[in-house]
C-alpha cells in the first residue's frame, strides 16, 4: 500500500466553488497559508454541472464575490457565464488549487486537522489546525420516501440533461419551488413550441407540488431575496431576534420562461399524490432539493456543529445563515471565518 504524502499548511479549503473561493480570497489578504482542495477537473464547482438552461435570479452586477465584480451580461446570467467568471476570480488571485483531490475522510487530534484524499498520482494528506467545509449540497440530492413504485425512468434536478431528452414523451416534475417551476416551465413550452403540446393539446407536462405556487412579483428579481437575507443575517450578528422570511413575497422568482408558461397555461400546479403509483408518466424529475454534502467530516459534526474548534462551515444556505448559499451572500459568512483563522494565527 502507498504510504500518503502529508503536506502542513494553517488551513486546507475543502471545495472549489463559490464558498471556497470567497474564504481564500479573505485568507489571502490577511497573509494565512492555505490550499484549496477541490474534486472537480476544472474552475466552477457545482455551476459545472448545472442544467443547460439554469439562470441566476439577478443580473451580474449584483452577483459578485468579494473584491471582483462578475463580467457584464444582458438579462441574467447562465450557468456558463458563473463558470468563466469563478475561473477568472480563481485565476486573479492565484489561488493555491490542487485538482482533482477527491477527499475521503477528515480527522481530529492533538488540536490538528488531518485531510484525507486521493488524487490521480494516489494518495495524500494535509494537516491544518484549520479545516475549512466548503462543498456546497450539488453531490448531496434529495428525494423524498414516498410508498408505492413508479414504472418510469427517474431523474433529479442534479441530472436533467434539457428538454430535448424528454420529447415526445411524458414528464412528471416534483417541486413547487425555483428549480420545479423553471424545468416544468422549460419542458412545457418546449413541447408546446414542438407541436406537442399547448391549446388543443394535452400538455405532457404535469408539475406536482405540495401547496399551491407562491409566485414573486413580476418585477421583483434575485436583489430582493438577496437584500432581505442580509438584513436576516445582520440581525443575527448583531445578537438580534432573526426577523424571518418575508412569507408575502413568494417563493418563485418570475424569469421569463417561467412568466410565460404561466401566463399561456402552460405551467399550472397539480396537488402532489401520496404514492408513487399514482403518478402517470415516462419520466419523474424529482426538484426537490439538496441537502449539506458533509459526508466527509462525518463524526466531527453534531447536528450541523462542529465538535472540536478549527473546523469551519461557509455555504450550506440556512445551516450556516440566511443567503450563505448564494453567490453575493456568501462573502459575510466566508470574511466571518476568515477573521476567526486570523485571530488564531
Amino acid at each position: 500500500m502507498a504510504v500518503p504524502d502529508t503536506r502542513q499548511t494553517t488551513a486546507v479549503i475543502v471545495g472549489g466553488g463559490q464558498a471556497g473561493l470567497a474564504t481564500a480570497f479573505h485568507l489571502r489578504r490577511a497573509g494565512v497559508p492555505f490550499v484549496i482542495l477541490d474534486d472537480q477537473p476544472g474552475p466552477g464547482g457545482a455551476w459545472r454541472h448545472a442544467w443547460p438552461s439554469l439562470r441566476l435570479f439577478s443580473t451580474a452586477e449584483f452577483s459578485n464575490l468579494p473584491g471582483r465584480p462578475m463580467s457584464r451580461y444582458n438579462g441574467f446570467p447562465p450557468a456558463t457565464h458563473v463558470v468563466d467568471y469563478l475561473a477568472s476570480y480563481e485565476e486573479r488571485y492565484g489561488f493555491p488549487v490542487e485538482r482533482p483531490v477527491r477527499v475521503t475522510g477528515v480527522t481530529w487530534s492533538a488540536g490538528r486537522y488531518t485531510v484525507h484524499g486521493m488524487t490521480d498520482s494516489g494518495p495524500r494528506t494535509w494537516t491544518a489546525p484549520h479545516v475549512i467545509a466548503a462543498t456546497g449540497t450539488w453531490s448531496a440530492p434529495f428525494v423524498p420516501a414516498l410508498p408505492g413504485t413508479f414504472g418510469g425512468r427517474q431523474w433529479h434536478t442534479v441530472t436533467y440533461p434539457g428538454p430535448a431528452a424528454f420529447r415526445g414523451s411524458t414528464v412528471a416534475v416534483v417541486g413547487g419551488a425555483n428549480s420545479g417551476a423553471q424545468i416544468a416551465a422549460e419542458l412545457a413550452l418546449a413541447a408546446a413550441d414542438a407541436g406537442t403540446g399547448g391549446a388543443g393539446r394535452a400538455n405532457p407536462v404535469t408539475w406536482y407540488t405540495r401547496h399551491p405556487p407562491r409566485w414573486m412579483p413580476d418585477d421583483v428579481d434575485g436583489r430582493v431575496l438577496f437584500r432581505r437575507n442580509r438584513a436576516r443575517a445582520l440581525a443575527v450578528a448583531r445578537g438580534d431576534e432573526d426577523p424571518g422570511a418575508d412569507t408575502t413575497l413568494g417563493d418563485i422568482v418570475m424569469v421569463p420562461e417561467v412568466r410565460r408558461a404561466r401566463d399561456t397555461g402552460l405551467l399550472t400546479a397539480t396537488p402532489m399524490v401520496n404514492s408513487l403509483a399514482d403518478i402517470d408518466a415516462d419520466n419523474l424529475i424529482w426538484c426537490t432539493g439538496f441537502r449539506p454534502a458533509l459526508g466527509p467530516f462525518r463524526g466531527l459534526l453534531d447536528h450541523g456543529s462542529p465538535r472540536h474548534p478549527g473546523l469551519h462551515l461557509v455555504g450550506y444556505g440556512d445551516l450556516v445563515g440566511p443567503g450563505a448559499a448564494t453567490i453575493t451572500g456568501v462573502g459575510m459568512y466566508a470574511k466571518r471565518v476568515a477573521a476567526e483563522i486570523v485571530a488564531d494565527f
